[in-house]
């Protein structure tokens, strides 16, 4: 009987159980005997991590890293109240999941004991800060957020040059609703008058 196979795994990496058999035949056999051994933490049904050793213990992966290796690759944005919050709009919203807008699944997931609420939504790449803005005022009812009161806190951002009101503009044709448009070019107008 040939020895076992002992991986060269990456810390901080997520891997999914079809990219260990590299190293063996029999690749869910492999994550077994890996997670028993302690060099891979289940994170979910054929989604391991190599924890990345800290001086407190294991370090669990990113968010970023859970993603890449959920979704197999495919392109994903981090949104929701955390940055939507950041842009000073006057949202203060809170969600018990992170929101994940990405080309491939779309659902509630716990992953490592973290929750992502994935959503197959059209998102540019990279997504600049004023995607972000037409994001929140699409999402303005999840949230709880007056639309009158940030469309009144994005003129006055604009004024102070928070955001690049060409962008925005273009932001809001390509991916809001004709609703989230006519706001976002009278905020556009208002502030430039």
């Amino acid at each position: 009987m040939p020895p076992a196979a002992h991986p060269l795994l990456e810390q901080g990496r997520v891997y999914r159980t079809k990219e260990l058999a590299r190293w063996g035949l029999n690749a869910p056999r492999l994550a077994k005997r890996l997670v028993r051994e302690g060099a891979l933490i289940p994170l979910a049904q054929g989604l391991f991590a190599c924890p990345k050793r800290g001086r407190f213990g294991p370090v669990a992966p990113t968010d970023a890293e859970i993603m890449r290796a959920f979704l197999e690759g495919a392109p994903f944005v981090f949104t929701g109240p955390e940055r939507w919050n950041a842009l000073g709009l006057g949202s203060t919203a809170v969600f018990a999941s992170t929101l994940v807008y990405n080309t491939k699944r779309s659902g509630l997931f716990e992953l490592g004991g973290r929750k992502f609420d994935l959503r197959r939504v059209a998102f540019p790449q990279p997504s600049p800060l004023e995607w972000f803005v037409v994001d929140l005022l699409e999402n303005a009812g999840s949230v709880s957020a007056s639309l009158r009161e940030l469309a009144d806190a994005l003129v006055r951002a604009l004024r102070r040059g928070a955001f690049d009101p060409r962008r925005l503009g273009e932001m809001a044709n390509r991916f809001g609703t004709r609703s989230t448009q006519s706001l976002v070019h009278d905020a556009i107008q208002m502030a430039t008058a």
